[in-house]
């Protein structure tokens, strides 16, 4: 992100306020790569083509902010492989972490300075780091996704889901091991990068459990993966059912929420306690992806006539860039904002 975007960005989470309506979207290997004309696998082995999509990106599309920025990343495969994932790579297929055997009784904490896929993440972060600067832009969130994501992963979703009521004590273990992990891989790309003073995570599974569920398992550790360091911006995405999480958001350290599309920012701001800056929320897939530029332009001036201001709201999709997204539906979606 330049100076000026980073500035912008703290002043309408910090205070609520904003001028003028303002667009950011979350990017990553989903949709860099096709847009860009390369593969997947392209995207995640040439780090020459991943600094080029991201640059080509920004300079395409100067009137949005694009979140985290420059995010170095092997898709679902970047912390499960630090626990010993065996991660299945394809040339134009997104990567996939398969379960560990026996994952809810074996596994101990990985190192993220030498295990897996972190140590290469955090080289490309570094090498790349003087052209990124060179470029105007700063390398600005520390990123993991969160501790249930993660299990999930690592003893397969259903199985994972199952162990929540059946095996509570030794999820509780498990969950502990992998929050204590990414609170040191978190930090350590503080420690590498100076310039970082956001922490980014991504938990989805947090939309599928229940109040006491969440309260018991999710909630004390995505706390405490916010209180990783002293970070000014702590951005939480969650685009499955989100409102479980919401009410809760202020109290876990939250002041940046990307949700889903299956419910409205009016409908957030009032679980929030409109102390939360909101991102979304258009249907990502149904219209950013596949409608034309026309139902792009509908579906945003429908969202902003339902809101008063601007205050408290990132106008973007309701969860990542989705795969197949045209630069002309991006441009439909700036240019209605605009008006």
């Amino acid at each position: 992100m330049t100076p000026e975007d980073w500035e912008h960005l703290q002043r309408i989470v910090q205070t609520g306020q904003s001028d003028e309506a303002t667009a950011a979207f979350i990017i990553d290997s989903p949709w860099l790569p096709n847009w860009f004309d390369k593969s997947i696998f392209d995207y995640y082995a040439d780090p020459e083509c991943w600094f080029q999509a991201n640059l080509a990106a920004i300079q395409n599309f100067p009137k949005a902010m694009f979140l985290p920025g420059f995010w170095a990343e092997y898709g679902m495969c970047s912390e499960p492989a630090s626990f010993g994932a065996r991660c299945s790579f394809y040339e134009d297929e997104f990567p996939f972490a398969h379960p560990v055997p026996d994952a809810l009784n074996s596994l101990s904490q990985p190192d993220p300075r030498t295990d897996g896929l972190t140590p290469f993440i955090l080289q490309r972060l570094e090498s790349m780091r003087p052209r990124i600067e060179a470029a105007g832009h700063h390398i600005r969130f520390a990123i993991a996704r969160g501790p249930l994501n993660i299990a999930s992963f690592l003893m397969g979703s259903s199985e994972f889901l199952m162990a929540l009521c059946m095996e509570p004590e030794k999820v509780q273990r498990l969950l502990d091991t992998i929050t204590r992990f990414l609170v040191d891989w978190l930090q350590l790309q503080k420690e590498r990068i100076d310039s970082i003073d956001g922490i980014f995570i991504l938990d989805d599974i947090v939309g599928f459990i229940g109040e006491d569920d969440f309260q018991k398992f999710a909630k004390p550790r995505i706390t405490q993966m916010f209180s990783a360091f002293d970070a000014s911006l702590r951005f939480f995405h969650n685009d499955a059912h989100g409102l479980v999480c919401a009410p809760h958001l202020a109290d876990m350290g939250v002041n940046l929420f990307n949700f889903s599309c299956d419910h409205t920012i009016e409908e957030m701001l009032q679980l929030t306690g409109n102390s939360v800056t909101l991102l979304g929320n258009i249907p990502p897939r149904d219209v950013l992806a596949q409608g034309t530029p026309e139902d792009v332009t509908r579906s945003v001036r429908e969202l902003r006539q339902s809101l008063p201001d601007n205050k408290r709201v990132l106008y973007s999709c309701g969860g990542g860039m989705p795969p197949g997204v045209s630069t002309e539906n991006i441009n439909a979606f700036l240019n209605a904002l605009s008006e």
